[in-house]
């Protein structure tokens, strides 16, 4: 049986919506970050920000999803989601997250998953990385503090790379 389209690509558009982008200006350390992050998951999704919190840390226990270029992907699968949720934060200081590169980090995309869906959780991780991979994408990311274009430039990149 053949693939269609739409079952092999994912989209940020999928996985996040404008309210799960933010600009933050006080965030002072990893922890606050992963905390900050865990109530944006309540506010927007309706998620329970304990459960986020307590997932995303475990996650991090295991090594830093500091990925390098100042550039984090906080990702973590629990139960009692039915789909993949992203979130992404820029930050206007760059914090310690115990990145690859020791450098510090101020582009945050957080990945959410089902326990169970393993596949969404890889497309989504393999799409997260391959957007932030772009140093052009991560200058414009950085030089936009408001968060209806930080959304545009994450979720319409095809159509700004072809202008």
């Amino acid at each position: 049986m053949a693939l269609k389209a739409r079952d092999v690509e994912m989209d940020l558009k999928d996985i996040m919506n404008t309210d799960a982008v933010r600009f933050s200006i006080h965030t002072s350390s990893k922890k606050r970050l992963l905390q900050e992050i865990s109530e944006q998951a309540a506010s927007v999704y309706g998620l329970e920000s304990a459960e986020v919190l307590l997932a995303l840390i475990e996650r991090e226990k295991l090594g830093s999803t500091g990925v390098g270029r100042g550039v984090a992907i906080p990702h973590a699968r629990f139960n009692g989601l039915n789909r993949v949720y992203g979130f992404f934060t820029r930050l206007e200081k760059p914090v310690d997250f115990d990145a690859m590169d020791r450098q510090p980090v101020d582009l945050i995309f957080t990945i959410l998953a089902p326990q169970k869906e393993g596949a969404e959780h890889l497309k989504a991780l393999a799409l997260v990385s391959r957007t932030l991979r772009s140093e052009t994408t991560c200058a414009k990311l950085r030089a936009n503090e408001d968060t209806s274009t930080l959304y545009a430039l994450l979720t319409h990149l095809d159509s700004i790379q072809a202008a």
